[in-house]
């Protein structure tokens, strides 16, 4: 059996949601030993719709993936002992409580570094440190408007609105882990530990403005903001007789091999399409042409003509279709459910070993792991430090 990249790594998981549990499911993949420390109720995720345990929904089931749980009240002095010797025992921790919340809690840099000088420390917040808003709430939609999406929505004369995904806590998750394994490779290179300050603001405006900086990232601006091909309303699946398919004539071929197919040669000649900034210029007029093409075909003939003539189309695929081809597995307690494949370069048959566990699941053996005596850890349930048996269902949501 092949070594995982992250095996005999330990990562501590003090996140929430979904941004930070995408960014250690990730990590877990990989092979990292990831222990999540929770409240007794468990975290949001675990409840984000119904699923087939209480504390196990949909995205629960992939998101907590591979790792294990621990259920530790910090606030307690018992508690942060035992937080400290996880961070002892740990190559990273990573959280996003907000600045204040982290402080109060003792759980900044300069609180854990002492406990393991070569810690990886990443904390992630809505905004950076230095910005007037660097304690303020920032959840996915928050940051979607904050950082330029919905912008770009009214900018293509949509309804002005977030894009219907958590598509913020997405893009900032798989940055995170990008970053946690730059940072370990560096220690693996010098020793030293980092300390790591993300904000997902200024990772997901830096992420927009890849393309829709345009022409305004020259100084002085030589347009205005927004990707013009991007922005265009016209820009949707195109219509065949019987269902629908998207296209691209990203290149000049593509959009020659279009023309041909439907026999369109005045398109070839027309001085608007001649030049790719001319296309760009006309996307507008370009999309509606390519909707005419579309609605002489049924959606079969259409993708045949498409490919026989070098040009890029897909039928649109549902929901459905997409997770109906997910691989199965069992859990224990859940039962039997699809597979999402993996955001890093894992193989099917790494991902999922150990199915997500239930709230605390892992809790005394994580304990014993560490040295901590029986009667100790014992004393730690009485104390409800440490959470007790996970199938109890007190003080959880129903």
């Amino acid at each position: 059996m092949s070594v995982l990249p992250l095996e005999g790594y330990r990562v501590i998981d003090l996140t929430s949601v979904v941004m930070g549990p995408l960014a250690t499911q990730m990590l877990a993949d990989q092979g990292a030993d990831v222990i999540v420390v929770e409240q007794p109720a468990g975290d949001a995720n675990r409840h984000m719709g119904l699923g087939p345990h209480r504390d196990l929904s949909g995205p629960a089931l992939n998101l907590m993936r591979n790792k294990r749980s621990i259920v530790l009240d910090i606030r307690h002095p018992r508690g942060y002992e035992v937080l400290v010797d996880l961070v002892r025992s740990a190559d990273v921790f990573v959280t996003n409580l907000r600045p204040g919340s982290r402080a109060r809690a003792r759980l900044t840099d300069d609180d854990l570094r002492p406990h393991r000088p070569d810690l990886v420390y990443c904390s992630v917040a809505g905004f950076a440190a230095d910005d007037p808003r660097a304690d303020h709430a920032a959840y996915d939609d928050i940051v979607q408007a904050a950082a330029g999406f919905v912008d770009i929505h009214d900018r293509a004369g949509l309804t002005s609105t977030a894009a219907p995904t958590i598509l913020v806590d997405k893009i900032v998750g798989m940055a995170v882990a990008n970053a946690i394994t730059t940072a370990l490779l560096h220690r693996e290179r010098t020793g030293l530990g980092s300390e790591i300050a993300m904000s997902m603001q200024e990772i997901a405006s830096a992420w927009l403005l890849v393309e829709h900086g345009a022409a305004a990232i020259p100084e002085p601006p030589t347009g205005p903001p927004g990707y013009p091909r991007l922005l265009s309303p016209q820009r949707r699946p195109l219509r065949t007789s019987d269902g629908a398919v998207a296209i691209l004539t990203y290149e000049r071929h593509h959009f020659e091999g279009l023309a041909r197919l439907a026999d369109r040669d005045d398109l070839l000649a027309d001085p608007r399409f001649l030049t790719r900034l001319g296309r760009l210029e006309h996307i507008d007029e370009l999309y509606r042409e390519y909707q005419t093409i579309a609605a002489r075909f049924d959606t079969a003939t259409f993708l045949e003509r498409c490919r026989a003539h070098g040009v890029p189309a897909h039928e649109v695929v549902t929901l459905d279709d997409i997770i109906a081809e997910l691989r199965l597995a069992d859990h224990p307690h859940a039962g039997r459910y699809r597979v999402t494949p993996s955001l890093g370069p894992a193989t099917a048959a790494s991902i999922a070993p150990r199915p997500a566990p239930l709230i605390g699941e892992h809790g005394p053996d994580i304990l014993r792991s560490l040295g901590y005596p029986a009667d100790q850890i014992d004393d730690l349930v009485g104390l409800r430090v440490l959470g007790s048996d996970p199938c109890e269902p007190a003080d959880r949501p129903t």
